[in-house]
């Protein structure tokens, strides 16, 4: 793995907002604490929201700066592309903050930012309502029973993604005994069961990073 994909992959996992001793990360990624101790040291000098010391453990906090940056035309289509489905499909905590950066993005960019062309995805209700169960699933570890492609099958959710204009929920399929990403589309049917996961080796959103 090269040095710009480790840092790519310990920003994502430390998202988990958990505290992760370098040791651990060492051995997960196959370098030496030493290049772990590094890797925070580059991620926190460039901005990265990141807490800890050698020897104390790393964990991600809520807050982040960013540096000036430059956009590029197409940068900034993604960039409101992205805000737009926040703000179709998005809760409502994230539908205000959608709107509040594309405030800020009008004020920085003037009337700029209106020439990308880009229309907002309009989140049919069907898909809505998976957002909502998969989203607030993930926060309280429950599973789900789901429809897909002809088969029914109970899931861990572990992630939400927007990939391509399409959302997946990244899994645990315990049917299948293996990772997925289903695509929420693909969903005929969608309910909340009653039991609690916790987290097991091999099956965490941890290990399918790093999979």
């Amino acid at each position: 793995m090269s040095k710009s994909d480790r840092l790519q992959s310990l920003t994502a996992l430390l998202q988990d907002g958990k505290t992760h001793k370098a040791e651990d990360l060492a051995l997960a990624f196959g370098v030496s604490p030493r290049t772990v101790y590094r890797d925070m040291a580059r991620l926190q000098a460039s901005g990265v929201p990141i807490k800890g010391t050698p020897g104390d453990g790393y964990k991600a906090t809520a807050e982040l700066t960013l540096p000036p940056i430059s956009l590029t035309g197409v940068e900034l289509e993604v960039l409101r592309l992205g805000l737009s489905v926040i703000t179709d499909a998005g809760d409502e905590t994230q539908k205000n903050a959608a709107i509040a950066m594309q405030d800020k993005l009008t004020q920085a960019l003037g009337d700029d930012i209106g020439t990308t062309g880009l229309s907002p995805i309009n989140a049919g209700p069907q898909l809505q309502q998976h957002l909502a169960q998969v989203r607030l699933a993930i926060s309280a570890k429950q599973k789900l029973r789901a429809s897909v492609g002809g088969r029914t099958t109970t899931i861990r959710p572990l992630r939400l993604d927007f990939f391509g204009r399409i959302w997946r929920c990244v899994c645990w399929d315990e049917g299948q005994n293996e990772f997925d990403a289903i695509a929420l589309a693909d969903i005929g049917f969608l309910a909340v069961l009653p039991g609690l996961f916790v987290d097991e080796p091999g099956k965490t959103l941890k290990d399918y990073l790093l999979s």
